[in-house]
């Protein structure tokens, strides 16, 4: 588990093939065709090559975009291109829309030994999701979900979605209850965000007012812990010890791989992110943009991410990675947020206390002057 010289033991694949493109998506992403699929392939097998990636790696995940748009015969090659990485690792997980799972393709995500799956439910209510340009149902959300299970998958996380235009506190609360009916281990929870190249910029579409959003949140937050499900980052939630490893990763700032166009990775103190352009990344699979990180810039980033996690930042990990304990660098915003309750230090963890983890976003900005 490396932030330094060491190569990283996480990677994540970004398929930026759609079979329909959502209203809200401002990720990389583009109509599928077989043709330009192939050609990305190819790019892929090149890129991961030429990276010398670990063969023992922990995590792997494969995102998108769509990686379950891809047909039978091409996700089965993108698979085999990861094989010789994966055989330790101890969660694989594949993003899914429910509209193009199949059981043959759950055979080969399962032959290719993913264990977990990620879920784009979004919504239960059938009216937001042809709002939200999704051309799935509830019903074939609660087919995807059985289908996996079937091929032995059922390490499952549902995504939802709140804070969209004309959804009510019932609606949301009926998608939640229905989400939990189908008992996944994990359950990923996201506003609405309005971004410029989105179908809903244009259409000048809008999220919900802040109080309301902020009373779903507090819903979720209290109808999921009825049922079991512990909240141990902001927006994620999950039965015991379901975590998801991969994205914690993340939030405790490790190292990651970035493969295909539309992905990020970050290596050895260095960001990079590739093109979002299909046809720049086929013709170049390598070209990356590079930035540096500076101590400082790396300093904070681990105490923004990490006050992501309800158990905290890990103080003992920050002194091994940077030398110093973070009141080196932090002394004045650490007194001030303790100080203030927002903050405090339990079993070696520098954590938000409940009042803090309500504006996070404000404790970071005083972080950002030290």
């Amino acid at each position: 588990m490396t932030n330094g010289s060491e190569k990283p033991y996480y990677l994540y694949l970004h398929v930026s093939f759609c079979r329909s493109v959502c209203g809200y998506c401002d990720f990389c992403h583009t109509v599928y065709r077989e043709e330009a699929a192939d050609r990305w392939l190819a790019a892929v097998a090149k890129e991961i090559t030429e990276k010398k990636i670990r063969k023992d790696l922990l995590t792997v995940y494969i995102g998108g975009g769509t990686p379950t748009a891809l047909n039978v015969g091409q996700l089965d090659r993108l698979l085999t291109l990861i094989d010789p990485y994966s055989q330790s690792c101890i969660e694989y997980t594949a993003e899914i829309n429910p509209e193009t799972l199949t059981d043959e393709k759950a055979v080969i995500l399962r032959r290719h030994r993913v264990n977990r799956a990620s879920v784009g439910m979004q919504t239960g209510d059938e009216h937001l999701l042809r709002l939200l340009g999704r051309r799935h149902t509830m019903a074939d959300t609660v087919r995807t979900v059985e289908i996996l299970r079937n091929h032995g998958i059922d390490n499952i996380s549902l995504d939802l979605m709140y804070s969209l235009p004309q959804q009510t506190m019932d609606t949301f609360c009926s998608s939640l209850e229905e989400a939990v009916r189908l008992n996944p281990s994990h359950l990923s929870l996201y506003s609405l965000t309005i971004e410029e190249n989105t179908v809903f910029h244009r259409k000048g579409y809008e999220h919900l007012d802040d109080d309301t959003e902020a009373d779903m949140y507090e819903a979720a937050v209290r109808i999921l812990a009825e049922h079991g499900y512990h909240q141990y980052e902001t927006a994620n939630f999950c039965l015991p010890q379901k975590e998801s490893v991969h994205n914690s990763a993340y939030w405790n700032y490790m190292d990651f791989y970035g493969i295909s166009c539309g992905a990020s990775g970050k290596e050895n103190h260095r960001r990079y992110d590739h093109t979002r352009s299909l046809r720049q990344y086929i013709e170049d699979p390598s070209a990356v943009e590079y930035t540096d990180l500076l101590p400082d810039d790396e300093k904070f980033e681990m105490i923004m991410m990490g006050l992501r996690l309800k158990r905290g930042m890990d103080l003992n990990l920050y002194k091994e990675r940077f030398g110093e304990p973070a009141e080196a660098r932090f002394g004045r915003a650490l007194a001030k947020m303790k100080e203030q309750k927002m903050l405090e230090e339990h079993d070696g963890y520098l954590r938000a206390t409940d009042r803090g983890f309500e504006i996070l976003n404000e404790i970071l900005v005083e972080f950002l002057d030290g």
